[in-house]
């Protein structure tokens, strides 16, 4: 177990802040989580539990101990639900501190599918299960079965099914009830052993047809995600960024139709919300940021992505609020427009 006093975070924030924290400590297995759990004092606190901290903003010296999980392991493991309907499904147990896309690029090597609409968001397997991580029509919640943790208020073991977290669109307990009182050792998910490919978001469909792909394999979805996702995403090694800065916001009917009739060209995603109730649409936050004529363009040395308006970026030597500022003016303008609020996906500590 890694435990520093003093650390710099500059290698745990893919923003590229270099900002410390009084504590640092790192787990690699349940034993160690549990005996961090069970030595922490009022004095450690305020917690801050970090992935790979490419959904972290920090705006300065955390004073504080941050904590992340370094457990590995990839395995296959015995169906562990008594529905007979699972028997078709295939359950992979991973470690908290693998690489998401790690665990992507292996479920299909091993002819597992239903992550490949994932593939290449950046972050770790704890993560997953916390944001609820999602793209192209897929999300986390879809695939965990089981997340495994360590109570901080005890020490104690803990499992919660995919039930439990409840899981909504960039949401779980996790974020809210249960922050700061778990630590994520590992994440179960149910993989399919049969191929159903979905092609309806974003580029997808469109690219393979391109290439002349007609009856895809998840390897051709996965590639095709990749290079989608690298042509209009910047490379955080490049230029420090934190992925999508903003959630999408879901709208009711009636909002809905106000909104297409006074912009007639509104991007949108339908949202059914089941027999006899009305769908919600879901508004790309990046269209409109776009639409307030962000795209580009910066503010100080803070600015928004010129080809993903929905991705702020440190252009160089900016700092954590630098890019709070951007935030707040870019919310004030797609409020004024469009008469919607937008809320950062990202953890800002």
């Amino acid at each position: 177990m890694i435990d520093k006093k003093n650390y710099s975070l500059l290698g745990h924030n893919t923003f590229g802040f270099d900002v410390l924290c009084r504590r640092f400590v790192e787990y690699t297995n349940v034993a160690e989580a549990q005996s961090l759990a069970r030595s922490l004092t009022q004095s450690d606190y305020p917690l801050l539990i970090i992935g790979s901290g490419s959904n972290l903003l920090l705006t300065g010296n955390f004073e504080g101990t941050v904590i992340h999980s370094a457990i590995k392991g990839i395995e296959v493991v015995e169906n562990p639900s008594s529905d007979e309907s699972c028997n078709d499904y295939k359950f992979v147990r991973c470690g908290s501190g693998e690489v998401w896309d790690d665990v992507v690029a292996w479920s299909i090597e091993h002819n597992l599918c239903g992550a490949e609409n994932l593939s290449i968001i950046p972050g770790e397997v704890g993560a997953s299960a916390v944001q609820n991580i999602g793209a192209y029509g897929a999300e986390a919640k879809d695939l965990i079965y089981d997340v495994e943790a360590v109570e901080i208020a005890t020490g104690s073991v803990v499992h919660f099914s995919n039930h439990d977290c409840q899981y909504s669109y960039r949401q779980s307990k996790f974020k809210h009830e249960w922050k700061d009182k778990y630590l994520i050792t590992h994440v179960t998910y149910r993989f399919n052993t049969e191929f159903k490919p979905d092609l309806d978001y974003g580029n997808i469909r469109s690219a393979l047809a391109e290439r002349g792909i007609e009856n895809p394999s998840a390897s051709d979805v996965r590639n095709v995600v990749i290079d989608i996702r690298n042509a209009k995403l910047p490379d955080p090694k490049v230029q420090g960024n934190a992925g999508s800065f903003f959630m999408n916001p879901i709208v009711d009917k009636d909002t809905f139709d106000g909104l297409k009739a006074k912009f007639p060209n509104l991007r949108y995603f339908e949202m059914p919300q089941g027999e006899g109730k009305p769908s919600k649409y879901k508004i790309p936050a990046g269209w409109m940021i776009d639409q307030c004529g962000w795209k580009g363009k910066s503010l100080g040395n803070a600015g928004v992505h010129d080809k993903q308006a929905l991705v702020l970026v440190n252009r160089g030597g900016a700092t954590g609020n630098d890019i709070i500022n951007l935030m707040h003016a870019i919310q004030h303008d797609v409020k004024a427009k469009f008469g919607l609020d937008i809320h950062p996906e990202v953890n800002i500590r």
